[in-house]
């Protein structure tokens, strides 16, 4: 009860930024770049396949170096999408997977692709636009109703379109709204979220994003506001699994349980709940594990 009412609290307790801009004329996305994908083997190395928000939030580069310095082992990190990630992990190319889809996870799972799978962390999805706010969402806390209100006014929308945690989220909710997504309106960029969140700031759109990357990206400049936020559809949890060494015999089944040890110990949440508080006056994750859960 304690947890399911923190987590209620958390999904209305931050605020978004605001600005304004003049309006950029929409222009056809670049397709996104294949990343350069290294495969398991080598000493003292282990393959990450992970979701861009891990990337792009900046928590990786604060957690992984402590990893690194602790135990000799190098993290090469591949950050595509959840779709991505969990292919790579099925195709033996990674040790261990960090992403955000639960039923993507699962069926990974029970496909016996992986052979491990552990909490992390959380944070929540927000909707986010122009601070004209054309559909008219602005300030509410019903997510399929803001998407039903984006469709109807057919005010730009960039969509991920890539098969990640964050796009399986987005046809959740399109779902919910009773919407198929169609028309110039509705923009697939096939990108990461940071680029997402350029393309949408530059052609003031509306997207769905994760909060920390959102957040992340303010830092740097934008004129995106949060507009939705608060709605239970909209909680975003993390899990790590390790790859079965069955997949590919270069897969360091051992380190990959170490690295998810060493992921959820209460020493690494406690670094994860501090993250982003010094900018933003609250954390950007919150732990997860049961370990932290049950302290």
């Amino acid at each position: 009860m304690q947890r399911k009412l923190f987590i209620s609290l958390f999904l209305i307790v931050l605020v978004a930024l605001s600005a304004a801009c003049q309006p950029v004329q929409p222009v056809e996305p670049a397709p996104a770049a294949a990343p350069e994908v290294p495969v398991p083997g080598g000493e003292n190395r282990i393959v990450l396949a992970t979701t861009t928000s891990t990337r792009d939030s900046g928590l990786l580069d604060v957690i992984l170096p402590m990893f690194e310095e602790e135990y000799g082992i190098d993290v090469d990190v591949v950050a595509v999408g959840t779709g991505q990630s969990l292919k790579l992990g099925e195709d033996g190319n990674a040790d261990v997977v960090l992403v955000h889809a639960r039923a993507l996870e699962d069926a990974f799972m029970e496909a016996g692709h992986g052979v491990r799978r552990e909490d992390v962390m959380y944070n929540d999805f927000v909707i986010v636009g122009p601070p004209d706010d054309a559909a008219g969402i602005a300030g509410g806390s019903e997510a399929a109703a803001a998407f039903a209100q984006i469709a109807a006014a057919e005010a730009p929308f960039v969509s991920r379109g890539d098969d990640s945690g964050t796009h399986v989220k987005e046809f959740e909710i399109w779902a919910a709204a009773g919407v198929e997504p169609a028309g110039d309106w509705y923009i697939s960029a096939g990108q990461g979220m940071g680029a997402v969140l350029t393309m949408a700031d530059e052609q003031q759109a509306y997207t769905l994003s994760d909060r920390a990357t959102y957040l992340a990206r303010t830092l740097e400049g934008t004129d995106l506001v949060i507009a939705v936020e608060g709605d239970p559809i909209l909680f975003n949890p993390y899990g790590v699994i390790a790859v079965n060494p069955d997949k590919n015999p270069q897969i360091k089944g051992d380190v990959a349980n170490q690295f998810i040890d060493w992921l959820v110990s209460l020493p690494t949440q406690e670094v994860i709940s501090g993250y982003g508080v010094e900018a933003f006056g609250s954390p950007l994750f919150v732990p997860d594990s049961e370990a932290w859960r049950n302290r």
